[in-house]
């Protein structure tokens, strides 16, 4: 888990983000009104089934979502104070890549297959200002990031990099210009474990060192667990359940974690059966209305016909679930 000193001050908020995709009966709803605080400092993780939409949540905090067919449908996404969404594109260029940066799920699909990496980390310093040597600051950060040979790396093509080595390329490249905020979406997909482990190390020291916030995507509990200060939970295009990393361990409150918990093997249980969640996430065109998660849980109850709220938790400061079951246990106990 991050050792960075966290503020209360929010470094970005995300309030009320609703994401659609144009389809032939209009745009088709991906989120609805996402709520979610990222302060400097910490790592917060955001976990869900895939098809929850993480990955979109994160693509439009850049403005990246693919055109023509993805659209904001409502809210806003603050950074330090700024609307990214009412930014002019030169403003907004500014922000990309150098006071937020991405490392994307797939890098040997974000990196070009027919320019040499010296060439693609160079790009970078053509689109923003840096006080300092680019070739200094690149070398710099490739020693880092375990590259003892810079200049053979500087001089290879992507096809010619193994997924690992790729990704701490990614990694060196997100960190070029000292953001404030890295969003890392599935940063060890396709890794095996023992590579995963290794950047997941590299990038949470690095991470400390530079004071840089993380927004860390995965469906991976095992990764929040060890290396995230707090966790969003999402399902179905909703933020069910906020918490920090240690009290969601003890106590997940909503159904949808506590099966996500259930899933997981535990080394310590010898024998124990995986308890996997019934059904699949639906489609976002099949959304349900009320709570979307009603269909797959085993104690849903008359009120999860309507809406849950992301409420805080009375008792619990930072704490935040949307459910049913507990704004009812008082009067169900």
């Amino acid at each position: 888990m991050s050792a960075a000193q966290t503020t209360d001050a929010p470094l970005l908020e995300i309030e009320d983000l609703s994401i659609g995709f144009d389809s032939d009966g209009g745009p088709i709803a991906i989120t609805d009104h996402v709520n979610l605080v990222l302060r400097p400092g910490e790592i917060l993780g955001l976990a869900g089934e895939s098809g929850c939409g993480k990955t979109v949540t994160a693509l439009s905090i850049l403005r990246l979502l693919p055109s023509p067919g993805g659209r904001i449908l409502g809210g806003r996404i603050l950074f330090q104070g700024r609307d990214i969404l009412s930014l002019p594109d030169a403003e907004l260029r500014a922000v990309r890549g150098a006071a937020i940066s991405m490392i994307f799920q797939e890098p040997s699909a974000a990196l070009n297959p027919l320019l040499s990496i010296r060439t693609q980390l160079l790009e970078v310093f053509d689109y923003h200002p840096f006080d300092g040597d680019p070739e200094a600051r690149i070398r710099e950060l490739l020693a880092r990031v375990g590259f003892p040979d810079p200049d053979r790396l500087l001089s290879s093509y992507p096809h010619q990099l193994s997924g690992g080595m790729l990704q701490r390329v990614m990694i060196a490249m997100a960190l070029l210009l000292r953001p404030a905020i890295i969003i890392a979406d599935e940063p060890t997909t396709a890794l095996d474990v023992t590579v995963q482990a290794q950047i997941m190390d590299l990038l949470t020291e690095l991470q400390r060192e530079s004071g840089v916030s993380a927004l860390l995507i995965t469906h991976n509990l095992g990764l929040i667990a060890q290396y995230a200060d707090r966790i969003a939970v999402m399902y179905a295009g909703r933020v069910v359940e906020e918490s920090t990393v240690e009290r969601f361990l003890e106590n997940p409150l909503h159904p949808y974690s506590q099966g996500l918990l259930a899933a997981l093997p535990d080394p310590g249980q010898e024998g124990r059966r995986l308890q996997p969640i019934a059904g699949q996430v639906p489609q976002p065109k099949n959304y349900e209305s009320g709570c979307r998660f009603r269909a797959r849980c085993a104690q849903a109850f008359e009120p999860c016909v309507g809406q849950p709220e992301l409420a805080s938790v009375a008792g619990d400061d930072g704490r935040r679930v949307a459910c049913f079951l507990h704004a009812a246990a008082g009067a169900r106990s």
